[in-house]
């Protein structure tokens, strides 16, 4: 106790504090969080609204006990607040005396009260698509584009503001996730079910997560044991026969400690050429994944834990429709490639938050990984295994009132390489890579309509040197219903040139590293400052709830690493940026409710995406410069024991895009300037018979939009011209699946240790 008691005077005597403050979650009856709503002492004007985790902190008042929580299309409540922490589960609402307020629950929210401009997409969006894995998961965001990498493994690889996914710092949970031997594949070894939200914010991100983010990050909420339900199956079979399995059990062990037990396995055994160029138009192959997850909640002492065990396995096999790996690997009897990758995880987060000052914690994160590849491309090989610690330590607090905070902190970051490369030379790439930074981020937020975040963290690493990062946002509401936003930051990396490229690996091209003064390759750090404005109006339309989204961001690179496949169609040439390179992006969005239940989602996107290459100043391969997108979805009103549909359909429209130079090879393989521009169509239909069963049935891209010539020099895939990384669109053509959902829920609410009240109704 006297310990307890001098821990707590000391962090006394570094910060005073005011006045105390209370937190607190909001929920609607499906246990799902609800971002933005209303909390106010009733009376009063002091309240404020929930962020993305549906969660909130407010000053206590002396004036009331009594909290009014209010959210569009849920009845009004009012709770007595009995203690520090409390959770508001809001009841949807169908007539309030004599007005009748209907609202369908947004699968995306994107709040006008976060400094940041973030996005979070829930599970309700998840399900619009089959979302086998996380890859898979952005079809039907028009933030996000998902594009295949090449015509051999069928890879999906997801853009943001016109840049590739090494841009995007990639977390899960905050623990940085998808980086170094994982940026090519990563993202589809995390199982859609697994996901309980994912959130998207543009431009710079908070300097809490690390120095790499450039172009945005993406941050995915795994399923909490304590939230989750004791069983969940979904199975899953598309026409290309891909099928997937993926089961959930859950144990509550007491009030406070849960564990979760997620098991997935896919496999994909047919053999599909729908272009007829003898190559499979997807690598067929197995996986399985699987995690245990463990979760102690004590509120009352204010300590959360979770720990996470992962095991995964992936293989896949691309090539030619004859190859055998047992008589054909690394020979030229037939041209074949194997991916095989083994994961292993162990993670950890723990948070204290002080009962008394909830608005005072502190946390740790640890995480080791392993992650190995090896794999052939034809004959080009490539082998990588990384195994990485990752430590983060930090505190929260408030300065003087709940308007000033802070998060201050140092992390630390240990990367062993062994990579070996095969290809026109054998290399050895093993290395290792380890950094230590100290950050600090300060937010101001009136309550009202202005709030910024300030923060900047000091790195020291071996091959980087010691750096400075940092970053600012700003949030401003001009009037009730719109909300102006800008930031600025900068960000470094190492480029890891073969793991993040490795499509180009199954080819011809010989490749070659021009510079070779640098630390990573011979090539010098990634540097880049990326600024941005957004704007973001809610307004009626003949009375239904629509809103206007724009955004504007730049990056402009202080140096790079350039890939250039221009110079010549028979190379790869590596080099450091020498001259300009930059990426702008401008996308305008408009969402409206038309009638109850059916909601319509539109967006343009414009890019100008150029660096400097041996050649010239180039509009970057393979990005379209105008993209369309639109979906609209629809729901049925639920009927007794929860029967439903579900409808969603999405179009996406990509412009010309420019192709890599093939002037130097004969004609016949030889390709345009420009790829044609392109539509690609998905629909998913869902029907909900009750609350335990569901079935859906679904295809992409039902316009059966086909890329003919995928492959150059497919009939000899040995030869100086081939080359399979010239995609644009998709291979397979049409594709429908099938899939169920079971589930078998609690009796009673997961979060029943805390003070779980659902209030007294309103009057209004």
């Amino acid at each position: 106790m006297f310990k307890k008691i001098t821990f707590l005077m000391l962090f006394f005597s570094i910060v005073s504090f005011s006045q105390e403050s209370i937190k607190g979650i909001v929920k609607d009856q499906n246990n799902e969080t609800l971002l933005g709503a209303n909390i106010f002492w009733q009376n009063t004007s002091l309240g404020t609204t929930t962020d993305e985790n549906g969660q909130f902190t407010l000053k206590k008042s002396d004036e009331t006990s009594f909290l009014v929580i209010s959210y569009m299309g849920f009845e009004t409540q009012k709770v007595e607040a009995t203690s520090n922490y409390i959770t508001i589960i809001l009841k949807e609402v169908s007539t309030l005396k004599e007005v009748t307020v209907s609202k369908t629950k947004k699968g995306t929210e994107q709040s006008l009260y976060k400094v940041s401009n973030i996005q979070v997409m829930g599970q309700k969006e998840l399900l619009k698509a089959a979302c086998c894995n996380l890859s898979e998961s952005f079809s039907t965001n028009p933030s996000i584009d998902v594009n295949y990498s090449d015509a051999v493994t069928g890879n999906r690889q997801i853009k943001m503001l016109g840049l590739t996914s090494p841009y995007i710092l990639i977390a899960e949970e905050n623990i940085p996730s998808v980086r170094g031997a994982s940026q090519a594949y990563g993202l589809s070894f995390v199982p859609g079910t697994w996901v309980e939200s994912i959130q998207i914010t543009k431009g710079a991100g908070s300097v809490i997560n690390g120095y790499e983010s450039i172009s945005g990050q993406i941050n995915y909420e795994l399923i909490k044991p304590l939230d989750d339900i004791p069983f969940f199956l979904n199975a899953y079979a598309s026409q290309d026969e891909r099928f997937e399995l993926n089961t959930h059990f859950n144990n509550k062990f007491s009030d406070k400690l849960s564990s979760s037990l997620f098991l997935h396995g896919n496999t994909r055994s047919a053999k599909n050429d729908m272009n007829k160029d003898g190559f499979l138009d997807g690598p067929i192959g197995k996986q399985v994944n699987i995690l245990n997850r463990w979760q102690y909640n004590d509120a009352e002492n204010g300590i959360v834990s979770f720990l996470n065990v992962r095991y995964m396995n992936d293989e896949k096999q691309a090539g030619q429709v004859n190859f055998n790996p047992d008589t054909d690997k690394l020979t030229t009897n037939y041209w074949g490639s194997e991916i095989n990758t083994e994961k292993i995880e162990i993670s950890n987060k723990t948070g204290y938050v002080f009962p008394d000052m909830p608005y005072q914690s502190f946390g740790i994160q640890n995480s080791f990984q392993s992650h190995k590849q090896n794999s052939y491309f034809g004959l080009n090989q490539y082998n990588i295994h990384q195994k990485s610690l990752y430590s983060n330590l930090l505190f929260n607090s408030i300065i003087n009132n709940t308007k000033n905070k802070f998060t201050t902190g140092i992390n630390f970051t240990y990367d062993d390489y062994n990579e070996f490369v095969a290809v026109n030379f054998n290399l050895d790439f093993s290395r290792i890579d380890n950094s230590v930074g100290a950050f600090f981020e300060y937010t101001y937020d009136n309550s009202d309509n202005l709030s910024f975040i300030a923060g900047a963290r000091v790195d020291n690493h071996n091959r980087l040197g010691t750096f400075i990062t940092p970053r600012l946002h700003i949030r401003y509401n001009p009037w009730k219903e719109g909300v102006i936003r800008a930031s600025a930051g900068r960000g470094k990396r190492a480029a890891n040139i073969f793991a993040e490229n490795q499509q180009l690996l199954a080819s011809s091209r010989q490749f070659s590293i021009l510079n070779t003064d640098g630390k990573l390759y011979g090539l010098n750090p990634e540097t880049a400052w990326n600024y941005g404005l957004s704007f973001i109006q809610k307004f009626k339309i003949a009375g239904k709830d629509s809103e206007l989204i724009l955004d504007y961001y730049r990056t402009d690179f202080q140096n790079q690493a350039i890939v250039d496949i221009d110079a010549n169609a028979q190379q790869v040439l590596f080099y450091n940026l020498d001259g300009k390179s930059f990426a702008n992006s401008f996308q305008a969005e408009f969402n409206i409710e038309l009638i109850r239940h059916l909601n319509f989602k539109t967006s343009y996107k414009y890019y100008d995406v150029q660096s400097q290459f041996q050649t010239g100043q180039l509009q970057r391969a393979l990005q379209a410069k105008h993209r369309f997108f639109a979906n609209v979805g629809y729901e049925t009103h639920i009927k007794d024991k929860g029967q439903q549909w579900k409808f969603d359909l999405s179009y996406n429209w990509l412009g010309e895009q420019r192709l890599p130079n093939t002037a130097s090879n004969p004609t016949a393989y030889r390709m345009q300037e420009y790829a044609p521009s392109f539509a690609v169509m998905n629909m998913q239909v869902t029907r909900t018979f009750s609350s335990a069963l569901e079935m859906y049935v679904g295809g992409e891209n039902i316009g059966n939009f086909k890329q003919t010539n995928g492959i150059i020099q497919n009939e000899n895939p040995f030869g100086t011209y081939f080359d399979s990384s010239m995609i644009y669109g998709p291979t397979f053509g049409s594709m429908y699946y099938v899939g169920l959902r079971f589930k078998i829920k609690n009796k009673k609410d997961a979060h029943e240790g805390h003070d779980h009240i659902e209030g007294e109704e309103h009057d209004q």
